[in-house]
């Protein structure tokens, strides 16, 4: 089961999410026409632009009408679509660090065209972002550049305990808060900015947004493990072999389980492999369900008090839906049903 989209309570979502599409292909066009195929390169692989449609659903929260056609204006397309080309950006920079071979079912650009010609594609798509966020004015513009600086320092706290069996979860919470979370809370903020909220709302919608991120990467961690290469569209266990050791893993080495006998090291397939089959059969893969389920809650507990407009109705059901993307999380290595986020 996929994670819901925010944009579940209005009956025309596939219309606002085509423009979204469009205006993202036509903000990664350049000058060149090398680089607008790089920077391209994913566009058409998909993924479920849960990022735009918070900025939709969040610009829409105190919008009695916003299931109307019409409610969705350029402004909201353009905020989704900066947001998108941030995690855009940010997917072409950890392709390179993790010397990834496949993204979202396809080729990575690193992989295809080389480090050097990812890392100026994704810089392209993050001065586009810029950009466009300027077009919204300095207060959008600033908070934008602000995420791009704390998605660089989650990523750096994740760099520096790289096969660490000592990491522990306050240093897994801080860096999945900068490298996921903060997109999140911003892609909800510039929607409330967008829409002339108020700063109790943007403050509301802003914690709404952070607190389903850290459900979200804690859910995506686990998927990791316990979904297979297909449903993932990249390696499943790949975190494991590339040292980035996450919540099921950090609880299960506090506990001194002798998996640690494992880790702390590169590995191949096989031992990959091995090691991914002893978390997957501990209790820590629940409890790390159970804490994506609190932030969840957490979540749900910032539009409390909101009246149930078609944007708050679908961010709601967002939040409730996350965990359930795990699906049926059945012993064994795969999860039926489990997909891409």
């Amino acid at each position: 089961m996929a994670p819901l989209s925010p944009l579940q309570a209005r009956p025309n979502s596939d219309e606002d999410l085509a423009r979204v599409e469009a205006a993202l292909r036509a903000a990664a066009v350049t000058n060149d026409d090398f680089l607008t195929e790089v920077t391209s390169h994913l566009i058409p692989a998909g993924g479920k632009r849960l990022r735009p449609a918070f900025v939709i659903a969040s610009a829409l929260a105190l919008d009695p009408d916003g299931a109307a056609p019409g409610a969705v204006t350029n402004d909201m397309v353009c905020g989704g679509v900066a947001v998108e080309l941030v995690h855009l950006g940010s997917l072409y920079h950890d392709d390179v660090m993790d010397d990834a071979q496949t993204r979202r079912g396809i080729e990575a650009v690193n992989h295809r065209w080389g480090n050097l010609k990812a890392i100026l594609a994704g810089d392209f798509l993050l001065a586009k972002a810029s950009e466009l966020a300027a077009s919204l004015g300095t207060e959008v513009a600033a908070l934008l550049a602000a995420t791009i600086g704390r998605l660089c320092e989650g990523q750096v706290r994740e760099l520096q305990l790289i096969y660490d069996i000592n990491r522990t979860e306050e240093q897994y919470l801080l860096a999945i808060r900068g490298k996921t979370a903060e997109l999140y809370a911003t892609a909800c903020r510039i929607g409330g900015l967008v829409a002339g909220a108020d700063r109790d709302v943007l403050e509301r919608l802003s914690t709404f947004g952070r607190a389903y991120g850290m459900a979200f990467q804690i859910v995506d961690d686990v998927l990791d493990l316990v979904a297979s290469d297909e449903e993932l569209g990249k390696p499943s266990g790949n975190d494991l072999r590339e040292g980035v050791y996450t919540l099921p893993v950090i609880r299960m080495l506090a506990g001194g389980h002798p998996v640690a006998d494992l880790l702390g090291h590169p590995m191949d397939d096989s031992q990959r492999d091995q090691a991914r089959a002893v978390v997957v059969a501990g209790s820590e893969i629940a409890t790390s369900v159970t804490t994506a389920r609190d932030y969840a809650a957490d979540a749900l507990e910032a539009l409390s008090g909101f009246e149930a407009t078609p944007g708050i109705v679908g961010m709601r059901g967002a939040a409730s839906n996350l965990p359930g993307a795990l699906g049926s999380l059945a012993t064994g290595p795969a999860v039926s049903g489990a997909g891409r986020l």
